[in-house]
């Protein structure tokens, strides 16, 4: 009897050799055989390998057992991970959180604290490097997540094959990798370039130099190594010209989502439509036609004859912490009307220039409050990674310029308690501030100008999301302040979206910023340039998520 013709019994809980039990023992679960000729089993909570003829392969017991690949297994005992031999014996003294199986020699392990590496077959970590996630290699090959949630490839040293970063990666299968960008889905080739320009909603591998694909309209074909469709195998259900009509009419969105909070539709949920009506003094005919929109986006559903927010509509309560009510109305109000004028601003005749944000809220307090009660919302969501990034020491005199009202400077004293921070910003921020942030002794506000002389020192300048708001001239002067209230040596920790070279993403935010404020998105070379021309070496760059990335500078 050779173990390579066992199978495993429909029931689960033996093997067959030929459609007969191999064997009289039964257990509560058994899986495949694996060389050399072992396969694990489990019975009343404990697990271990048996022979071919059902006989157990040691004398020891575990909690799990796992497949063994390339002479060792995966055993769960004490709650902890590790690798045994055939013969039950430990293959090596570390412990892990979780293990893999061995592949080419290297095995995906987890640690107790949650990081990901490769191991070899002595238990040692195969490189330096720690991730988020790693996979298994192929062919010398595997993909690893790093913190931001990026995907790339490295070699068995931990060494990056390229300087590309996916949403989502597969292993290179005959020469070609699926990847996933900010579009979609593709193949790339071994230096993480894309091998044609099209994105699908999936793709599968190639097979003699085709690959069948979902396209983004829900569509199915075949295609070739260019990109080039070789056959359709079913028709999309929505062409694109329907896909072009529906981005034409987000406004349709925007409008009707900025209009219920400016009504307290939000406000009032869960009511029952007649009890909205009545409570916010509405026609009904037309209120029922709102919420039914509103339930469309996602916003709203009806139960038991209640009207009640979604967890997304919940946001666009005015009480929800991280309420973008305000947002709401900006980008449906204000935000709607500076956008009208883009095609005057992209011709060269034009008399467009930047409008002055900062000056239109100064002078309406009102909807100063709002805006930034609409960047304290966004600062509540996205900040919290930002202080992890920062590697302060947690004693320093930091300025957090453009602090707002004080969101980000939270979040570093709660993991740096014993920072000394100072909020600059405009008077009227200030003057906010000092109405709505607790009072905390490690915190002192002061009022500036960018532009102007500071008038204090620190040992890091910390600038959330400021400099996008600004013309290189301006962002510059900006910079150079920043340099002049800081010694050699000191840094500066900018917290912005970096462009990616070579893929579109950002690029609406780019446009919305030229409109809004005058101001830009940047790549990392860009940046790298603003440093070195105000007195800052670029030491080091961390993206954090889509959105966000921390550039450290050096004072020089």
């Amino acid at each position: 009897m050779n173990w390579a013709d066992l199978v495993v019994s429909p029931c689960g809980t033996h093997h067959l050799w030929s459609n007969a039990p191999a064997y009289s023992e039964r257990f509560d679960e058994v899986l495949k055989f694996h060389s050399p000729g072992l396969a694990p089993v489990r019975c009343a909570g404990l697990a271990w390998h048996i022979q071919p003829d059902g006989r157990p392969a040691y004398v020891r017991r575990f909690k799990r057992t796992f497949g063994f690949y390339e002479g060792l297994a995966a055993v769960v005992a004490d709650e902890m991970a590790f690798h045994i031999t055939p013969a039950g014996e430990t293959a090596y003294s570390e412990r892990y959180d979780w293990c893999g199986n061995f592949q080419e020699g290297h095995c995906p392990v987890r640690t107790s604290d949650g990081i990901y590496l490769h191991i070899t077959q002595d238990g040692r970590p195969a490189y330096t490097e720690r991730w988020r996630y790693v996979g298994d290699f192929r062919d010398g090959v595997a993909v690893v997540q790093s913190d931001d949630g990026l995907s790339t490839h490295i070699n068995m040293h931990g060494v990056k094959l390229h300087d590309a970063w996916f949403e989502d990666l597969d292993v290179f299968h005959k020469g070609f990798a699926r990847a996933k960008d900010s579009r979609g889905w593709m193949h790339i080739n071994t230096n993480g370039r894309p091998i044609y320009e099209r994105r699908f909603a999936s793709v599968e591998p190639f097979y003699n130099g085709q690959s069948r694909v979902e396209t983004l309209c829900s569509g199915l074909e075949i295609i070739d190594e260019l990109g080039f469709t070789v056959a359709v195998l079913r028709e999309p259900s929505r062409s694109e010209f329907a896909a072009l009509s529906g981005d034409m009419v987000g406004f349709w969105r925007t409008q009707t989502i900025a209009s219920a909070v400016e009504l307290g539709v939000f406000d009032v949920l869960p009511a029952t439509t007649t009890a909205i009506a009545q409570q916010l003094q509405m026609h009904s005919d037309r209120l029922v036609r709102l919420l039914r929109a509103l339930s469309e986006l996602n916003l709203i559903q009806e139960v038991s004859g209640a009207w009640r927010a979604t967890e997304r509509g919940s946001y666009l309560r005015r009480d929800h912490p991280l309420s973008l009510s305000h947002a709401a109305l900006e980008f449906g109000h204000h935000f709607r009307v500076m956008w009208m004028q883009l095609p005057t601003a992209l011709r060269r005749e034009g008399e467009w220039s930047p409008p002055d944000i900062f000056g239109m809220l100064a002078s309406d307090p009102k909807r100063g409050a709002l805006h930034h009660q609409m960047l304290r919302s966004y600062a509540r969501h996205d900040y919290s990674c930002v202080p992890a990034a920062l590697s302060l020491f947690g004693t320093e005199r930091v300025i957090d310029a453009g602090g707002g009202l004080g969101e980000l400077a939270d979040v570093l004293l709660k993991r740096y308690p014993a920072l000394h921070l100072t909020v600059l910003d405009r008077p009227e921020v200030i003057e906010q501030a000092s109405t709505t942030h607790p009072r905390r002794e490690q915190i002192t506000w002061l009022s500036g100008d960018f532009f102007g002389d500071w008038g204090t020192s620190a040992d890091v300048v910390m600038m959330a999301r400021i400099l996008h708001d600004w013309d290189d001239a301006d962002a510059l002067r900006i910079l150079v302040r920043a340099r002049d209230s800081l010694p050699r040596g000191g840094r500066l920790q900018i917290v912005e979206m970096v462009l990616p070279d070579g893929d579109p993403s950002g690029a609406l935010c780019d446009l919305h910023l030229l409109m809004v404020t005058g101001g830009r998105e940047r790549t990392l070379a860009q940046y790298a340039d603003l440093l070195t021309r105000s007195g800052f070496n670029l030491k080091e760059a961390k993206r954090l998520n889509a959105l966000s990335s921390v550039l450290i500078g050096e004072a020089t």
